[in-house]
C-alpha cells in the first residue's frame, strides 16, 4: 500500500512548480516554434516525465491535449505509467486510429504513421488536421535538409536525425495539400522543432 500511495502522489503532483507561468511559456515556446520553422525551442520547465517520453514531448501534451482533443499513442509510448499520466493530467480520450486523432503522438524506433494516415483536415476547416508529435533522437544530426515557406528567411538547415527513410518523400506530398495537411511537431529532450504543413523541403 505504502508503495501504490507514494506512485500515486507522484501522478498527482503538480507538472510545474509555477503551473501559470510555466505553462504559458511552454506555450510561447511552441508558437514560436511554428511561426519560425526549423528554429530550435526549449521547453524546459517541466518537473519529470514518465518514461519513455522526454521532457519536451510531456510538455506538448500537457499545453496541447485536454478532453476535447482524440490523442493516439504509439504502442511504444503506451506504457502504464504514461497512460495514467496522461489520463490524470491532460483527461485527452484515447483513440485507435491515427486518423481519428487531433494529436499523435509517435516515436522514431517504433512504426511511425504515415503521414497519409493522419486526418488532413477539411476544405471549410483545415485546422482539423492531425498534429504529429514525434519524438526523435536528435534535432542536430549529421545530415540536413532545407526548407523554405513562411517565417524562414530564405532557407534554413534542419538536422533532424533518426527519421524514417519514406519521411521526406511523403512531407512533399503532404505540402501540396496546403492548406490541407498535417503539421509535425519534433521532440528531443527538453526542446522542439515545428514543421508546419507550409514549409517545403529540399534533400
Amino acid at each position: 500500500m505504502t508503495a501504490e500511495l507514494s506512485d500515486l502522489k507522484t501522478r498527482l503532483r503538480p507538472c510545474f512548480d509555477d503551473p501559470v507561468c510555466d505553462s504559458q511559456a511552454a506555450f510561447r515556446a511552441l508558437m514560436n516554434a511554428i511561426a519560425y520553422p526549423g528554429r530550435i525551442e526549449l521547453v524546459n520547465r517541466l518537473r519529470d516525465a514518465p518514461p519513455p517520453l522526454h521532457a519536451a514531448t510531456a510538455t506538448l501534451c500537457l499545453t496541447l491535449a485536454d478532453f476535447e482533443t482524440p490523442l493516439w499513442i504509439d504502442p511504444h509510448l503506451a506504457s502504464t505509467d504514461v497512460l495514467a499520466w496522461l489520463q490524470f493530467h491532460c483527461r485527452a480520450p484515447i483513440v485507435t486510429s491515427p486518423k481519428d486523432a487531433r494529436f499523435v503522438l509517435a516515436d522514431c524506433r517504433s512504426q511511425v504513421p504515415h503521414l497519409d494516415e493522419l486526418h488532413p483536415g477539411e476544405v471549410e476547416y483545415p485546422e482539423r488536421s492531425s498534429t504529429l508529435i514525434l519524438q526523435v533522437a536528435s534535432l542536430s544530426g549529421r545530415e540536413g535538409v532545407r526548407w523554405t515557406g513562411p517565417g524562414i528567411n530564405g532557407t534554413t538547415t534542419a538536422r533532424i536525425s533518426t527519421l524514417p527513410r519514406w519521411f521526406w518523400a511523403e512531407w512533399a506530398m503532404n505540402s501540396e495539400l496546403y492548406p490541407l495537411g498535417a503539421d509535425v511537431i519534433f521532440a528531443s529532450g527538453e526542446a522542439i522543432v515545428g514543421l508546419p504543413r507550409s514549409v517545403r523541403v529540399e534533400a
